[in-house]
């Protein structure tokens, strides 16, 4: 017999994770043994061929964390400023929520109590094929959403981001990586405000989903 679980307890975490940068808790601290808990949950998702690659930098020394948003800062603005010129010839005048709460996390990241940064022991080859970067990637993004689901269920909060990355290597000095290790997100840390999330606003799946051939809607 097949066990069963809270659908709606289930389908309520699903449905209410959500990118956290504005109601981060800036001044509580962060336990470890809170993030080693969804972490010990999160290496239980599924990897390609079983083969485990990830190792999991956790940050809270504030010196390492203020070099690393001081890194993501140094892409985050010109990314912004393209991003702003773009929406202005689209003849968007108004910054956008995700827009404003993207850029207070940008100028507060080093406030935030716990930077998680999941790696993979080896490297892409830099001519990889699309099969391959999927498998690459796809051996370690479970992971990470599975981590900050437990996080959610924990009462923290996080989101996904990877501006650092420009700056890779600086990144890996400071931290002392190995230069045969590639870092692949950054996930800012904290427990959140407030009591809970909604759903975000979706398109509806019946928009789409298409079945066994591309445009083609349920009937």
């Amino acid at each position: 017999m097949t066990a069963a679980f809270d659908l709606s307890q289930t389908d309520h975490l699903l449905s209410t994770t959500r990118s956290v940068r504005k109601r981060l808790d800036l001044d509580r601290p962060v336990e470890r043994e809170v993030v080693l808990d969804a972490l010990r949950l999160a290496i239980q998702a599924p990897t390609g061929s079983n083969s485990q690659k990830w190792r999991w930098l956790v940050i809270d020394d504030p010196a390492k964390r203020a070099a690393l948003a001081d890194m993501y800062r140094a892409t985050f603005m010109p990314y912004m400023e393209a991003s702003k010129a773009a929406a202005e010839a689209r003849g968007e005048t108004t910054m956008t929520a995700v827009s404003e709460s993207a850029i207070y996390l940008a100028e507060r990241l080093q406030d935030v109590p716990v930077h998680v940064i999941p790696v993979q022991l080896d490297r892409l080859s830099e001519n990889a094929s699309v099969t391959e970067a999927a498998s690459y990637y796809g051996s370690i993004l479970p992971a990470v959403w599975s981590f900050m689901l437990a996080l959610r269920s924990r009462g923290l909060g996080s989101a996904w981001t990877t501006l650092h990355l420009a700056q890779e290597h600086d990144a890996a000095e400071l931290l002392g990586i190995p230069a045969t290790v590639t870092q692949t997100a950054l996930i800012p840390v904290a427990y959140y405000t407030g009591d809970d999330f909604k759903p975000a606003r979706r398109r509806p799946i019946e928009q789409i989903t298409y079945f066994n051939t591309w445009g083609e809607k349920a009937t």
